[in-house]
């Protein structure tokens, strides 16, 4: 597994101040950046600042004695500056720098994988959006977000189990359960009045079409719709996993709420909560101390009319994913269930969770841009924009790299304009074209090997390219750590460019020089598995041809 020129770094300065303070401390405290300008060198540190304070000594001193003992690894460092109070400027030997390629080919496509998540076993559940009709570019923003995570971070090395949580027991499915049943019965000429919160799609006339044509008028006098109900979920959640297979999501569990209830769990965390005293009975309906554990206000887990609230079988499903074997549960809550977070976290720790067991990440909403201007989206008016109508328009690639470039919790704009426009102001189109440009290149040259030592990459241009391929495995680890794929998408659009200023400036196929040739091409195509691995991490395709 390759090792970062940062983390190569950090070792070699924490061992330095060992041996010359008698001071043990954690590489990973020691920050190495990149500077801002080119004259500053490669890396620099603020280490000698940091350890003023535990070695009661000024900054510039400590900096002095650094760079002293680091100058004696010449394999290291071509030169070490000092400057200001104590910033520490490296400039290192190309040839440490050259490295990460004979690396990034030799592990290929598994450039970029780390050790950090240490296979802690995580579940995360993403869209789990209501099985009552299509999925709409909130629900999509929300897959594209999950599935980039649990690529990232099972790239980070964490054991991720990806779930989807089909809400199939609340009011929304009777709501669409009846919405069938009147279609059904219009389609027989039989008036009858939508439920107040009907749905009104074509999908749900689609199905009730199909169910007139498998079983005629058999359910025209049907009072019972538990047939009706089965018939028309199983419709709806075919349709669904069809469509976000198409979206190239897939899920390792596909849990349902009936389920929960139909396996007695509700009732027993009902039982346990009372067990532990951490439930009281008022106004005929029995009340969670959700306020003893952070929330703003206590709340109810059974209605004076004897029903569940939402919350009681969440508890119950969460409960029983930590039974499940996981550390830590990670959920996508679309932005109308902000308010939910302080209710289910403080029920948790009623239980006995630390603050971390579970993270809630918000998923905001889009707004569809056309011409300039937004068109709003209605799922019950029957004229919604569908996830499917969005792959009709503009492709898988682009409607996932533009949802996951932002961070979750801001709002975005989707401009289809743009996300088909074949320009280097497209992001997606601009990385795309890099990837494919690279393949070009290959394709040229038949009989192309690449060789294990490189000995002639000291151009500029070519040691910037070098020094970002270097940073994909803490891109991973980065955005793995606080599950944001926006990090990757910067680091996309960073090795294109760089990549495109390297070809702008160096000849790669020179016939005058074959053995540069060779190496210019070793490096392209270590850039091109470096980028393809990148896009892999996000969902998108890498062509080959554009």
């Amino acid at each position: 597994m390759y090792q970062t020129l940062e983390r190569k770094l950090q070792l070699i300065i924490a061992e330095a101040i060992l041996k010359l303070f008698d001071f043990n401390l954690n590489p990973d405290e020691i920050i190495i950046e990149i500077p801002r300008e080119k004259a500053f060198g490669d890396y620099a540190t603020n280490i000698a600042m940091r350890l003023a304070k535990d070695l009661r000594n000024k900054p510039l001193l400590i900096a002095q004695d650094l760079v002293s003992s680091l100058e004696k690894d010449s394999d290291t460092f071509f030169k070490i500056e000092i400057a200001g109070p104590g910033f520490i400027n490296m400039f290192l030997n190309p040839e440490l720098i050259v490295a990460v390629l004979p690396a990034v080919l030799k592990e290929a496509a598994d450039f970029g994988k780390t050790n950090f998540g240490q296979n802690e076993k995580i579940n995360l559940e993403y869209v789990s959006a209501n099985p009552t009709g299509d999925l709409h570019p909130g629900h999509a923003r929300g897959a594209a977000m999950g599935d980039a995570v649990a690529r990232i971070m099972k790239k980070a090395g964490f054991d991720i189990t990806r779930e989807y949580y089909i809400n199939d027991a609340g009011n929304q499915i009777e709501n669409m359960t009846q919405s069938v049943y009147v279609r059904y019965l219009e389609s027989f000429d039989i008036a009858t009045k939508m439920p107040e919160d009907g749905y009104y799609g074509s999908d749900i006339i689609e199905i009730a079409l199909e169910l007139k044509a498998l079983y005629g008028d058999k359910y025209l006098n049907q009072t019972d719709l538990s047939d009706i109900r089965e018939f028309a979920l199983k419709k709806q959640l075919k349709k669904l996993e069809a469509d976000l297979s198409q979206f190239q999501v897939e899920f390792d569990v596909w849990s349902s709420e009936s389920e929960i209830y139909q396996r007695g769990l509700v009732e027993k965390i009902v039982e346990k909560l009372n067990e532990l005293n951490l439930t009281y009975q008022a106004e005929g309906a029995l009340w969670l101390k959700t306020s003893e554990y952070g929330d703003d206000k206590d709340r109810v887990l059974i209605k004076n009319d004897g029903t569940y609230t939402y919350l009681t079988p969440d508890i119950a499903y969460h409960l029983d994913k930590f039974q499940r074997g996981f550390s830590r549960l990670v959920d996508f809550w679309g932005a109308d269930h902000h308010g939910y977070i302080p209710r289910m976290k403080a029920a948790l720790r009623a239980l006995g969770y630390d603050e971390s067991a579970l993270s809630v990440d918000i998923i905001q909403m889009v707004r569809m841009i056309k011409d300039g201007e937004e068109f709003k989206l209605s799922k019950r008016s029957g004229k919604a924009i569908s996830l499917r109508d969005l792959i009709d328009e503009v492709g898988v690639d682009a409607i996932r790299y533009f949802f996951v470039s932002r961070a979750a919790d801001s709002q975005m704009d989707f401009d289809l304009d743009l996300a088909l426009q074949q320009s280097n102001e497209n992001p997606v189109y601009y990385a795309q074209y890099a990837h494919a440009r690279m393949a070009s290149i290959l394709r040229q040259v038949v009989d192309f090997k690449p060789q294990e030592q490189f000995k002639l990459l000291k151009h500029q241009k070519e040691l910037e390219l070098l020094k970002g391929l270097n940073e994909l495995p803490l891109v991973v680890n980065e955005a793995a750590t606080h599950r944001e794929p926006h990090k990757v998408c910067n680091y996309i659009q960073k090795i294109a460019a760089l990549f495109h200023s390297f070809y702008g400036e160096c000849k790669v196929l020179d016939d005058e020089n074959p053995e540069l040739t060779q190496e210019r091409l070793g490096l392209v195509l270590a850039t091109k598995i470096t980028l393809a691995n990148a896009l892999n991490l996000i969902g998108v395709s890498a062509p080959d041809r554009m």
